[in-house]
Order: structure tokens, then C-alpha cells, then sequence
């Protein structure tokens, strides 16, 4: 939980003012700006960030504040927001830890002369970009507009799917340093009142000094995950659309800003390998696409553990499969095969993500070439082996959560070495924890990845 400072405004401009010039960096930092000005005959100072104010609205607010005569300037500083500050959103500020939060957030606050309290006028913008679809989760039919890293733009993106007096935004901040805004969104007429009071908690009593890699930080703070269980335990999103459906489920969705993504709770492994596409289509379509996703994440972890247990021990397997059975000469035992592919695999995956738009195509020609018939060629790899590798690494692809893709692929190694080390009791014995994990994978909702409720 963040500590908060308890001094409060006193009714002392220039104690006021003397203590806002020694916690803030006024001389040292040309963003943080010091604005004096007199207003109805008083001294008063703007504290703010150079831009994230906007000029027009600042601009229009000195010239009425200029226009000001002393005969008309009100008793307190309550009063002067109702009577002379003509803009929509102020309030009046009572201690200098909601000064401070407020001023480094983008906020003007004004201190007038003679008012125990300061005026916080919410005049804001941020640096944004455009809303676009997002190249992870594309849909070929649903809206093109995606999450953004400014929360208020996220917020909004979802208040207008969803115009329900029941859905509720509560702005929360975690991080002694970082002052991160969070975002918790839920239908009140449809949340799980447990899970949404777990959650709160633990989002209060956080001890983080900065949430530097934005939710993946929230994330891991809320839940200390067991190093050697890797599926996830949240599910994200960066679809308005999808996160919008998940909140009419009863979920709960939770924003970080700087983050163009949300965060989904309750999940289960079911809810990890749907796409928006399966809702944007006729129920039988999605039904289809929902089981060929889930029949083929299955494959990309048994497949190979599978082929390698019949390639050890060939008399199992059925004559009408045959044709599956190595035919070239094997000068590298099978297992490190698939094991030196699994790593090359992921070193083309990295290679294509720091590799320029420009250069991306050719660096896919080159390494399909080498990849491919060379090394098949070489004898360092055999062709069945090249082609079944080549189906896992596709296959991937088909569901769109990329940290369950990773956990798939630890299982799939696991076996991998198991049934190439004890044969079929190793193959057994792999199969039996890859359900152990997904069965003992307990997630902040107190629900494992089948939604079996644990104590």
C-alpha cells in the first residue's frame, strides 16, 4: 500500500507554497511548471507538468480568473469552484499527498491566498495514439478498435459497449513510486462478491515500490506464482469487445495504464483458448472453430512425445501407419532432434520479432531454405522430423494466448523427455503431471483451470 503523506494544507500561503517548492523539483526539472498569477486581488500560484495540460482550456481559465475583482471573490476555496471556476471537472483538495499524486498525474492545482485548501482542476491530456485493432487478436468480422496505454481511452472504449448503470469503474493506484493507475470494472449486478473483495484487498495491501512492467507487474504482485507451474493464471485481452462480453459474463476486468490490454478474472483453460471470432459467426461455425482450436492444442502437446514412443517401439505400431516410420539413415538420436529444433524454432520466433518490417520476409525465405532442405540434406535432421516440428510450430498459432503457447511447449518438452528417457512408463508419468498442473493451477479466483472450486 502506498504511504501517504498526512501533512495537511494549512491556512498559510506561503507555508503552503514553501513546502510544495521543497517536495516538488520546481528549479531542477523544466517539465514541472510554477505559474504565479493574481486573481481578485491575491496571490496565487499554478503548480503543473508541461504537457499534459491542455493550452486552450488553461488559457480560457487565466483570462477568467484575470476578470476577477476582489469585491467578488468568495469565503472559501469550496465556494470559489462553484462560483468562479468555469470548467467541469474541479474539486478542492484538503492534504498535500493528494496535491502531490494529482500535480505529477497531469493535474493543475491552483493555491490562492487567503483559501485553506487547493483548487485541482482536471484539465488534463495525455500523449495517445489512434485506437486500432491490435495484431494479436484480430477478428475477421468483429470492430477494429483496440486497447490503448491511456486508461481513461480504455475505459471509455468499454462504457460505450456497455451503457448499464450497473457497471462500475473503481480508480484505485498501486506502487510507492510509480502512483500507477488501476482500474477494477465489474458489473455489480452479476460479479462474484468474493472474488471482487479478494481482489480489492490484495490490490490495497500491495507493498511494490513501482509497477515498471505495467499489469505483468500488478500481476505477478497479486499473485505469487509456483516457479514450476507455467500456465498462466490471467487471462488478457487487447479487444474492447472481448473484455466488454467478459464483464456481461460476471468477470471481472482489470486496466492499467500505459497498458493496452486488460486484465480478465476468473479464467480457466477454456476461456484461454477462445477468440473473439468464435462469437462473430453462426453457432454452429463457432462451435467448430472452438473444438478444431481445442483438438489441435491437444496435438501440439502429444504429437511429437507420441511419434517418438512408436518410433522406440515399432511392433506397437498399427501396419496401416507404416508409412510414419523413419526411412532415411538417423545419425542424431530422435530426441535431440525435436529437442535442437524446439530451441531453433524459438530462436527464428525472436530473430522475427527484432527483425525490421522490411527484412521480415526474406529472413522467413532464408530460414525455410536452410531449415528446411538443408538441413534435412546435411543429415543433421530427418525429414519426418522436420515435418512434424513444422506442424507443432504452426499449429501454435491457431490458439491466441501466447503465454499458454510457451506452458503447451514445456509440457510437450517434458514428455518429450520423459518418454525418450523410461519409454512408456515416462510417457504415462509425463501425461499424469501435465494434468496436475492443470488440475492444481489455482488462480486468484480459488478455481483451478477445470473450475473445480479448492479450499
Amino acid at each position: 500500500m502506498i504511504k501517504k503523506d498526512e501533512k495537511k494544507i494549512s491556512s498559510s500561503f506561503e507555508e503552503n507554497i514553501a513546502y510544495m517548492d521543497q517536495v516538488l523539483p520546481v528549479k531542477e526539472s523544466f517539465d514541472i511548471i510554477k505559474r504565479e498569477m493574481e486573481i481578485g486581488g491575491r496571490k496565487s500560484f499554478f503548480y503543473f507538468i508541461d504537457g499534459f495540460v491542455k493550452d486552450e482550456a488553461m488559457l480560457k481559465l487565466m483570462d477568467s480568473f484575470l476578470s476577477i475583482t476582489e469585491e467578488d471573490m468568495p469565503e472559501d476555496a469550496q465556494a470559489f469552484s462553484v462560483k468562479e471556476v468555469p470548467y467541469v471537472e474541479v474539486e478542492v483538495l484538503t492534504d498535500f499527498d493528494q496535491v502531490m499524486r494529482n500535480v505529477l498525474s497531469g493535474t493543475s492545482c491552483l493555491f490562492i491566498e487567503g483559501y485553506e485548501g487547493c483548487l485541482c482542476i482536471d484539465c488534463r491530456t495525455y500523449p495517445a495514439r489512434s485506437v486500432d485493432e491490435p495484431d494479436k487478436d484480430k477478428s475477421l468480422r468483429g470492430s477494429r478498435d483496440g486497447f490503448v496505454e491511456t486508461i481513461v481511452f480504455n475505459t471509455a472504449l468499454m462504457r460505450r459497449r456497455i451503457r448499464d448503470p450497473h457497471l462500475v469503474m473503481e480508480m484505485t493506484e498501486a506502487g510507492q513510486a510509480s502512483r500507477t493507475d488501476i482500474a477494477v470494472c465489474y458489473m455489480s449486478d452479476r460479479v462474484d462478491r468474493e472474488l471482487l473483495k479478494n481482489l480489492k484487498n490484495r490490490i490495497e495491501s500491495l507493498q511494490v515500490g513501482d509497477l515498471r512492467m505495467n499489469q505483468q507487474s500488478l500481476a505477478e504482485a497479486l499473485f505469487k506464482r509456483k516457479w514450476f507451474n507455467p500456465f498462466p493464471k490471467f487471462k488478457y485481452t487487447e479487444r474492447p469487445d472481448t473484455a466488454a462480453a467478459c464483464l456481461l459474463e460476471g468477470k471481472v476486468v482489470v486496466l492499467v495504464d500505459n497498458s493496452p490490454s486488460a486484465l480478465i478474472l476468473p479464467t480457466s483453460i477454456l476461456d484461454m483458448i477462445e477468440e473473439a471470432n468464435d462469437y462473430y459467426f453462426p453457432t454452429i461455425t463457432g462451435v467448430y472453430l472452438k473444438v478444431s482450436r481445442t483438438l489441435i492444442t491437444i496435438a501440439t502437446v502429444f504429437f511429437t512425445p507420441l511419434y517418438l514412443l512408436f518410433m522406440q517401439n515399432l511392433r506397437w505400431l498399427p501396419s496401416i501407419f507404416s508409412f510414419v516410420v523413419v526411412q532415411d539413415q538417423v545419425n542424431i538420436p530422435l530426441i535431440w532432434q525435436f529437442l535442437l529444433l524446439e530451441l531453433s524454432i524459438d530462436g527464428l520466433r525472436l530473430a522475427a520479432m527484432n527483425t525490421p518490417t522490411m527484412l521480415s520476409t526474406p529472413l522467413s525465405v532464408i530460414a525455410g531454405i536452410v531449415m528446411g532442405e538443408f538441413s534435412v540434406e546435411s543429415g543433421w535432421f530427418n525429414s519426418e522430423v522436420m515435418l512434424y516440428m513444422a506442424f507443432v510450430a504452426v499449429a501454435n498459432y491457431t490458439q491466441p494466448n501466447f503465454e499458454l503457447g510457451y506452458a503447451l511447449k514445456f509440457m510437450r518438452l517434458m514428455l518429450l523427455v520423459l518418454t525418450a528417457w523410461l519409454n512408456l512408463w515416462g510417457f504415462i508419468i509425463g501425461c499424469i503431471l501435465v494434468l496436475c498442473f492443470l488440475i492444481f493451477n489455482k488462480t486468484l479466483s480459488g478455481r483451478s483451470y477445470l473450475n473445480v472450486k479448492l479450499n
